[in-house]
């Protein structure tokens, strides 16, 4: 699964080319991100993750599409010079498109570890990169997201453990053990759930 994950991963990369524009290949690689890590949540069969993958990207994106709406920065396409914006394109911070990447990733690193979560974080980085090369947003925007993202799985996030597979190791068991210098023996009785 991680082999085909790496190579997803690289196929998003070479997405870069002249004929996708910066603006459209951060957005792609925006939007794959919650499918990825909804695939990998399904796989693992892991529902209550896959709850908490929604409030997360929701809660993210929310924030971000209500930051937006009241805090007035200039997008640097639009910045005039001597301080004024042209259009009226005062949305720029923070980044929605990084919002929707940033979610994900935050919760894949603090679902199911480094593992998932260091390459899915090198690659949520890429719509900030792309929407600050296409003029949309400035490298703070993409910060921001992922600082509320970050901030929302460490309340809403736990980390993943994988269900027991054999009925067998569950419940009551005992064991029967005799000391290393021959003098004695030690019983114990646990419980698995």
């Amino acid at each position: 699964m991680k082999k085909a994950f790496a190579a997803a991963c690289m196929v998003l990369f070479a997405m870069r080319a002249e004929a996708f524009p910066y603006k459209e290949s951060g957005q792609a690689v925006a939007y794959a991100m919650p499918a990825i890590a909804i695939t990998v949540a399904l796989s693992k069969h892991d529902y209550k993750g896959l709850a908490q993958l929604t409030v997360v990207t929701g809660l993210t994106y929310g924030t971000a599409y209500a930051l937006k709406q009241i805090v007035r920065s200039c997008r640097p396409y639009a910045k005039i010079p001597g301080g004024g914006c042209a259009g009226g394109a005062w949305d720029s911070f923070p980044s929605t498109t990084s919002a929707l990447a940033s979610g994900p990733s935050s919760f894949m690193w603090n679902r199911y570890g480094a593992d998932w979560g260091i390459p899915m974080f090198i690659v949520s980085k890429y719509p900030s990169w792309a929407m600050q090369k296409a003029k949309k947003n400035k490298l703070w925007d993409g910060l921001a997201t992922t600082a509320i993202s970050f901030g929302y799985n460490q309340i809403f996030t736990t980390r993943y453990h994988r269900p027991w597979d054999h009925t067998e190791e569950r419940g009551f068991f005992t064991g029967m053990f005799g000391t290393d210098d021959g003098d004695g023996a030690m019983a114990t009785v646990g419980y698995r759930f």
